[in-house]
């Protein structure tokens, strides 16, 4: 049975148990209660309250629970700038939350989490304490924001929407547990040494995908998707207008095309290769046996990773299902190593973010940041790597790469 309500010497405010309960009317005179830990709490909060009221911004917070508002917010949520989100970022959104295609819970993610709490309830120590949870996994720091970002993005918009009085999440700094993994943050590229052994480890065939990889830093979707309509030999520019992502085409992640210069020679071996294959304006540049697309999951298993530990940045490890390459070499890492060669080179963040296609020039530079010290390496590593077979070279490119002569490309190609 509840306990009885005890008046306390503050007006409005009563004893109940070990809690306190505080109360106060709305501008139509309806009477509203509330609870809090200590005394001086719901002084607070009745005050607060009042205010509110004498304002006209008293708002009645709604009883929704995060599992009754997450399938509606998923379902209308359009993203909070300008650019709006897309399907690919939304599909990460609904599993993070614990939902299904339907919007069915899982009983994993925030939902799982969360459980009927309602969206009032849900504060700073409640958001965190979810981050703590899935840090406790041991998972990768990038891990942990990933989850929270659809958390923080629901409650703006409840707030928005007026379900709750404020939004917990804005403002809100250090939601990242300290203890987490930080090794995900810094940046992992091949050094100019690893990535000549790793250009000469791979089988020729794909030594120019692989060289295009590290000297574009377009993502691997990106890649696969060229076609040579998007290839401009002549003036050596590379339109990047889409990307190959979970079984389909579609635009870059971003949702921005963007241009990419070529050096010379990795436009030559490129013509070189239109050439030998007498492809079409929309056929894909790059393919795997028999002109079909590129499978990913089987290029890194059966090419990369074993060229990686043929050139000593892996290992062998024996398994019951047999033998399987290790190695921190992947697809993203061809991407850093451009990005490195790139501020090494000289460029600044704006144009590494624009060759990139980062969202900003700030993530680029919080990405690469410790990349611009003073005693940086001179470029011109990257000379005479056997990126296409028979040794032809990838340049280096400054600031200014495009003011190469390419019209001897273009003369051949007439």
């Amino acid at each position: 049975m509840p306990a009885d309500r005890v008046q306390t010497k503050t007006p409005g405010i009563f004893k109940r148990g070990n809690r306190y309960s505080y109360t106060w009317r709305d501008n139509l005179g309806s009477q509203h209660w509330g609870s809090a830990k200590t005394l001086a709490e719901a002084r607070t909060l009745r005050a607060a309250s009042m205010a509110d009221v004498a304002r006209g911004e008293y708002r009645s917070l709604s009883r929704m629970t995060l599992a009754e508002y997450a399938p509606r917010w998923i379902t209308s949520y359009r993203g909070r700038t300008a650019r709006g989100i897309g399907p690919e970022t939304l599909h990460d959104y609904r599993r993070a939350l614990g939902l299904d295609a339907e919007g069915n819970p899982t009983g994993g993610g925030a939902v799982g989490y969360f459980g009927r709490m309602m969206l009032a309830e849900i504060g700073a120590p409640e958001l965190r304490g979810f981050a703590d949870h899935v840090a406790s996994r041991g998972v990768k720091r990038d891990t942990v924001r990933l989850a929270l970002a659809p958390v923080k993005a629901l409650l703006a918009t409840a707030h928005e929407d007026g379900l709750i009085r404020s939004n917990p999440a804005a403002g809100l700094r250090n939601l990242l547990p300290p203890d987490v993994e930080r090794e995900a943050e810094k940046v992992k590229a091949l050094a100019p040494e690893e990535l000549r052994a790793l250009l000469d480890a791979l089988p020729a065939a794909w030594r120019l995908f692989f060289g295009f990889l590290a000297e574009s830093g377009l993502r691997i979707g990106e890649a696969v998707e060229v076609r040579w309509r998007d290839v401009d030999l002549g003036s050596r520019w590379l339109t990047v207008e889409r990307r190959y992502y979970r079984g389909r085409v579609g635009l870059p992640k971003g949702r921005k095309s963007r241009r990419v210069p070529l050096s010379v020679s990795i436009a030559r071996a490129l013509w070189e290769l239109r050439k030998a294959t007498r492809a079409g304006d929309d056929d894909l540049v790059f393919t795997a046996g028999g002109g079909a697309r590129i499978d990913t999951s089987n290029l890194m298993t059966r090419v990369l990773k074993p060229a990686a530990v043929e050139a000593g940045l892996g290992e062998w490890v024996n398994t019951k299902k047999g033998r399987r390459a290790e190695t921190w070499v992947g697809f993203h890492s061809f991407r850093h190593t451009c990005a490195t060669m790139l501020l090494r080179s000289g460029w600044n963040a704006p144009q590494v973010q624009r060759m990139l296609g980062h969202s900003d020039p700030g993530f680029t530079l919080r990405r690469y940041v410790h990349l611009l010290d003073s005693d940086l390496p001179e470029p011109g590593f990257l000379d005479a790597l056997p990126v296409a077979e028979g040794g032809n070279g990838m340049e280096t490119r400054g600031a200014e790469t495009g003011r190469d002569d390419g019209t001897a490309i273009a003369a051949e190609m007439a």
